[in-house]
C-alpha cells in the first residue's frame, strides 16, 4: 500500500518561514519524481516545486528564490523549506509522486502524472 503522509504545515506570519515534510513508503521511491503542490478552496492546484529522480530540481516562478526543496532517497522523504511566506500562499500543500516513465509526459507540474498523493497539510499566512 502506497502512503504518503505530509507534515510540518501550521500558521505563521507573512515573511516567516515553514519547512514541509513528506514521509513516503510502498513505492520504490527512486524511481519517482516527487513534487509538492498546493490549493486554494475554489482554486485549480498547483505545482510549487519538483525534485525529479534523475536529480533536476524546478520551482514555480512564485517561489524561486524562497523555497528550497529537497528529497533523501535513503529515508524515502521529501522536503520543502519555505522563507518568507506571503499570505497569497495560505493554502493545503500536497506532495505527489510520479513514476519516472511519465518524465517526458507533459510538464513537472501536470496533474495526470501523479498517481500517488498525500492527504495534505494546512498552511495558513497572516498579513
Amino acid at each position: 500500500q502506497v502512503q504518503l503522509v505530509e507534515s510540518g504545515g501550521g500558521s505563521v506570519e507573512a515573511g516567516g518561514s515553514l519547512r514541509l515534510s513528506c514521509t513516503v513508503s510502498g513505492l520504490l521511491f527512486e524511481y519517482y519524481d516527487m513534487t509538492w503542490f498546493r490549493q486554494v478552496p475554489g482554486k485549480a492546484r498547483e505545482g510549487v516545486s519538483c525534485f525529479t529522480h534523475s536529480g533536476t530540481i524546478y520551482y514555480a516562478e512564485s517561489v524561486e528564490g524562497r523555497f528550497t526543496i529537497s528529497r533523501d532517497n535513503a529515508k524515502h522523504t521529501l522536503e520543502l523549506q519555505m522563507t518568507n511566506l506571503k499570505p497569497e500562499e495560505t493554502a493545503i500543500y500536497y506532495c505527489a509522486a510520479a513514476n519516472k516513465v511519465y518524465e517526458t509526459s507533459g510538464s513537472w507540474s501536470s496533474l495526470p502524472k501523479y498517481h500517488y498523493w498525500g492527504q495534505g497539510t494546512q498552511v495558513t499566512v497572516s498579513s
